[in-house]
Formats: C-alpha cells, sequence, structure tokens
C-alpha cells in the first residue's frame, strides 16, 4: 500500500509539530544550544515559518506574472478567451 503525497505531507507535519511541541514544553532539550536562546527563538519559530512561506508565495506568483509572456501558447489563448467573451452579449 502507498502514501498519498497528502497522507506524507500531513505525517510530516504531524511529526515537526510533535518535536516542536516538545522542545516549546522544554520536554527534551536542543544540543548545542544555551537554554535562553532556545527559549527566546522557539516561540517565534512559527511565525518566521508563516513570513517565509509567505515570501516565498510573493515571489513565485511575481516570478509567474514576470514571465507570463514567455509562454506565447498560453498568452494567445488567454487573449481568444478575453476577445470571445467581450464578444458576447
Amino acid at each position: 500500500m502507498t502514501m498519498t503525497r497528502a497522507t506524507r505531507v500531513g505525517a510530516f507535519a504531524a511529526v515537526l509539530t510533535t518535536l516542536y511541541l516538545l522542545v516549546f514544553f522544554q520536554t527534551i532539550t536542543v544540543p548545542f544550544f544555551e537554554d535562553k536562546v532556545v527559549k527566546e527563538i522557539i516561540p517565534v519559530f512559527p511565525w518566521w515559518l508563516l513570513v517565509s512561506f509567505g515570501s516565498y508565495a510573493l515571489w513565485s506568483l511575481g516570478m509567474g506574472i514576470f514571465s507570463f509572456r514567455d509562454c506565447p501558447e498560453a498568452y494567445t489563448e488567454l487573449l481568444q478567451v478575453s476577445f470571445s467573451s467581450a464578444s458576447l452579449p
């Protein structure tokens, strides 16, 4: 039985969330870091991930818009759709 991509992503997210919560509630310690550093960084880590994902999403969207004319087939197809929808009453 094979796992679907969504199942793999869900399992990976569950493992990472569990590890994060164990470190956040100080059940396990983070090696090579002082407790003071861990107490300052771990609480803001989810926000850092959210901002990083948002930055990546905006960059990806911007690059898609910037390189849109590099796909001439899609460009002409969208132009035909816009012209045909403009001619409808």
